[in-house]
């Protein structure tokens, strides 16, 4: 059973996108109660809270004869409270034990699980005196889901971005006990990254990919009770909340990759072929270095393996299999085709010529092709909601396969 959450909401800019925690938080059935700091009102109205909410918003430790002491009552109802943004302020003041408002003397006033979520500018999260803060708190046996990295208040980019919801609302039900749903207990296999086919010992043939979009694939499905296995030819590093439960294996080369599903996805639920596969290599590696002032060199190329089609021809009957399409023109058309070339059960696809879209982007816009003619548009959005769509997708068809 989803729990009882008390949602608070400091205040910082990114108290917009509490609003869409609240949201992700009713629909996973949870009763949620929202608390809002005095500062809080200023970026975002409690109507809209209460409006999504299981009861009514509150601002206030004071003025309502029906409720004399709402912090105590909160405090005991709770079994989650969850501080999404969590300002540098309210991260202060939480540590010093100080109840100066609602939200902070509900904070002293449970014994339930209490997860973090700060989000600030760079500098301010980079200051020893915010770490000092975590640290006490991550003593006491708080959860904190860290910021990530992207466009700030101002323009400014860095770290101190508030978590993507769903890595919060994964975060809190996770707090609460065992993930459930499709993907719990399921085997899910995931490719990610560009790879690299070597010229020489310094040059290789790639594409744009960042592996971002793969990665963050895995992170949901392991968020969502998944035993993932992540192929990844990309060098990012993962959430450290979900890194260990996934099995990473680092590639490089397209046959590498072949090599590495192929030993993992006999076993698996699902596969998801989000990696960029480099479509042909050097027919030849030269064992030195190719220079300059020996000529211009002429590279003959050959196909690479298809480790699409490889995964395709040995599955089985009841797995899952998902492919990807980057595309620069008539992107839902030509995905259309590759859908039914491959004989994959789902195909994601996006112009990766649109701005924000794809390749070394934060953000991305798909359309997921179904083989029984079906279309998800997901508009621009972060990749891990990307991620979410996708993988309830998957699990739709896992639980119709059950």
């Amino acid at each position: 059973m989803a729990p009882r959450v008390v949602l608070g909401v400091a205040g910082g800019i990114a108290a917009y996108k509490a609003v869409e925690v609240c949201r992700r938080l009713t629909d996973a059935g949870c009763e949620v109660a929202p608390v809002l700091t005095e500062a809080a009102t200023s970026f975002v109205a409690p109507l809209t809270f209460t409006a999504l909410a299981s009861t009514a918003a509150k601002t206030s430790l004071f003025g309502d004869p029906d409720d004399p002491i709402p912090h105590t009552r909160l405090g005991r109802w709770a079994e989650i409270v969850v501080v999404a943004p969590a300002t540098a302020d309210l991260l202060a003041r939480y540590a010093a034990g100080m109840a100066n408002d609602l939200l902070t003397a509900t904070l002293l006033a449970t014994t339930a699980t209490v997860v973090v979520c700060p989000a600030m500018h760079a500098e301010m999260w980079e200051h020893p005196s915010v770490a000092d803060n975590l640290e006490v708190l991550r003593r006491r046996g708080v959860l904190v889901v860290e910021p990530e990295s992207g466009r700030l208040a101002g323009g400014d980019e860095g770290p101190g971005r508030l978590a993507a919801p769903e890595r919060i609302v994964a975060a809190v039900l996770a707090a609460h006990g065992p993930p459930d749903g499709p993907l719990c207990g399921r085997t899910v296999v995931v490719t990610a990254g560009g790879t690299r086919e070597p010229i020489d010992p310094v040059r290789v043939l790639t594409n744009r990919s960042s592996g971002r979009q793969g990665h963050a694939i895995a992170e949901v499905a392991a968020r969502r009770g998944a035993k993932v296995v992540l192929v990844t030819a990309s060098t990012l590093a993962l959430d450290p909340s979900v890194a260990r439960l996934i099995d990473r294996r680092d590639v490089e080369t397209a046959r590498e990759m072949l090599e590495a599903v192929l030993d993992v996805a006999g076993d698996a639920d699902a596969v998801v072929m989000a990696a960029a596969v480099s479509d042909f290599r050097p027919k030849v590696v030269t064992e030195s270095k190719l220079r300059r002032d020996e000529g211009v060199p002429t590279i003959a190329l050959e196909a690479t393996d298809d480790v699409l089609a490889a995964v395709i021809a040995s599955r089985s009957a009841r797995q899952v299999v998902v492919g990807f399409a980057a595309e620069t023109s008539d992107a839902v058309e030509r995905g259309r085709g590759k859908l039914a070339r491959k004989g994959c059960d789902l195909l994601v696809v996006n112009d990766v010529s649109k701005p924000g879209v794809g390749f070394d982007h934060e953000t991305n816009e798909v359309v997921i092709l179904g083989d029984d003619g079906t279309e998800v548009h997901v508009g621009l959005t972060s990749k891990e909601e990307v991620a979410a769509v996708l993988l309830d997708s998957v699990g739709g068809r896992l639980a119709q396969g059950a």
